[in-house]
């Protein structure tokens, strides 16, 4: 086994102390190996994040060399996550079909490979594309992955799939003696930044508990939810719920306004009850002034709900408010809302006859 261990500056506050407990391994600070037998006293830490701090501390306990780290797809997502193992102290070689969109990594020290295969010399390769068509064949694919001499032991998979994808493409990579790791993610690339972004992962327990410090590096929540592909259905009914309670939000929000409410008043409301969220705090500024930059595609969301009916229907399970959801979602699509799927506050005001203005007003997103 690999992990990262090497020493880079702990960032927390200076008026924090941390209290170093006996220990049996060494540890490290700018490169000093300092025995933790003999660190009963408290030692000032100096500089700036408590991602690095807790980083640090798991990393130090292993003796092992570092891990040879791969990156595959550098979407809005991507990007964002990529960009925190780099801030770590990580070196990632990386690879995008389109790789300019990389340029930014590279900037920050990453090596932008140029053929997938570069990526097999990596112990750990990371991913987060659109779709299963893309996993495949980026892993299986005729200049994929896979494709060169070399192959790594672990990829981690952190895109929104099917169980029943996963579960193939796991069977192909252990014929290949690879371990896989799905992980998908909640969030998007304001959460990552804010440091609040959560990780479901399933797989070999082993393979997991390696690659779960680099996880903790990109999120602030890991859960690990078993062997197989159990987290891919763990992420399709988050994202379902995330649907209908967008689609729910909307018809209050319209029904509120119609009344003679401000938005704004309504969500202020709403987010200081028990039913506010950490979700509709942060979605209040845009649907408060009608910020649709994109989050999360109609499309995408479509592609969630679909999965999540499907294996609905599979299972014998009912879901009528997530199939009238799948229909809302695919009428915002066919009249042409292409930015993000929180869209759908406008479709529901055009049926309700309501014309929605921007409320220019300062909303408090909670992150």
């Amino acid at each position: 086994m690999c992990i990262g261990e090497r020493p880079f500056p702990v960032l927390v506050p200076l008026r924090f102390r941390l209290l170093i407990k006996r220990a049996s391994v060494p540890f490290s600070f700018g490169g000093e190996a300092l025995s933790l037998d003999v660190l009963h006293q408290s030692i000032l830490i100096t500089s700036v994040s408590t991602i690095k701090l807790r980083h640090l501390i798991m990393m130090n306990q292993s003796k092992d060399v570092p891990c040879q780290l791969g990156w595959i797809g550098t979407g809005r997502m991507g990007l964002a996550m990529a960009d925190r193992l780099l801030s770590a102290g990580h070196e990632l070689k990386v690879w995008n079909r389109t790789a300019s969109k990389a340029l930014p990594l590279a900037e920050k020290g990453a090596m932008v490979a140029q053929d997938l295969s570069e990526l097999g010399s990596c112990d750990i390769v990371f991913m987060i594309v659109a779709s299963h068509h893309e996993v495949d064949a980026i892993l299986l694919g005729e200049r994929g992955l896979l494709s060169g001499k070399n192959k790594p032991r672990i990829i981690v998979d952190c895109t929104s799939i099917g169980s029943e994808e996963s579960a193939f493409i796991r069977e192909k990579l252990f014929e290949h003696g690879i371990a896989f790791i799905a992980a998908p993610v909640s969030g998007n690339a304001k959460v990552i930044h804010a440091g609040k972004l959560s990780i479901v992962a399933s797989g070999p327990e082993d393979a997991f508990k390696e690659v779960k410090p680099y996880l903790y590096v990109i999120g602030q929540s890991v859960s690990y939810v078993g062997t197989g592909d159990l987290a891919r259905i763990a992420k399709i009914c988050h994202n379902v719920m995330l649907g209908v309670v967008t689609q729910n939000l909307s018809e209050i929000l319209v029904l509120a306004e119609k009344s003679g409410l401000k938005r704004h008043d309504f969500l202020n409301f709403l987010n200081s009850s028990v039913m506010g969220s950490l979700f509709t705090r942060y979605k209040s500024p845009a649907l408060t002034n009608l910020d649709f930059e994109v989050t999360f595609t109609p499309q995408l969301m479509l592609k969630d709900l679909d999965l999540g009916l499907s294996a609905a229907r599979a299972l014998g399970v009912p879901m009528p408010t997530t199939s009238v959801t799948r229909d809302q979602v695919q009428s915002l699509i066919g009249q042409g809302y292409e930015d993000d799927f929180s869209q759908l506050l406008l479709l529901e005001a055009a049926a309700a006859g309501l014309l929605l203005k921007t409320e220019e007003t300062d909303v408090d997103d909670g992150l």
